[in-house]
């Protein structure tokens, strides 16, 4: 028996020359086309449907993980909701103060509404909200 070994796969503009040549296959056919399928010890075709989607994503220049800043930490991304701790703290969060741009010593006036709360900083003369 001949041992087949897994193909290596399309990348980059190749990728997309290629699925847009595959026309009206399958999604399946056009990733094992494409040489995103892995062949068990059975000899069993495999299709790595996820490799294929995020290569062909990554071909097309679409970035889905927003704007990453480079030091190799994701975090949990802004939910623009918080819950007052058991100790009554608000913990607002570092992907709120990144996303406006504060630094650590930032100083803010707080104003308080009926059920709002207003940050206005305390070195900034415009009026930016």
């Amino acid at each position: 028996m001949s041992k087949k070994t897994n193909p290596t796969p399309l990348t980059g503009e190749e990728l997309v020359n290629k699925v847009k040549e595959l026309g009206s296959l399958s999604k399946d056919e056009k990733a094992k086309a494409c040489g995103y399928y892995t062949l068990t010890k059975n000899g069993i075709e495999r299709v790595n449907m996820m490799k294929f989607l995020k290569a062909l994503i990554a071909a097309e220049g679409i970035v889905l993980d927003g704007s990453g800043n480079g030091n190799g930490r994701g975090g949990r991304s802004a939910s623009y909701r918080i819950t007052v701790q058991s100790n009554g703290n608000l913990l607002i969060g570092s992907a709120y103060t990144k996303k406006m741009g504060l630094n650590p010593g930032d100083e803010f006036e707080i104003t308080l509404g009926r059920k709002h709360i207003h940050l206005k900083p305390l070195n900034d003369s415009d009026d930016d909200e």
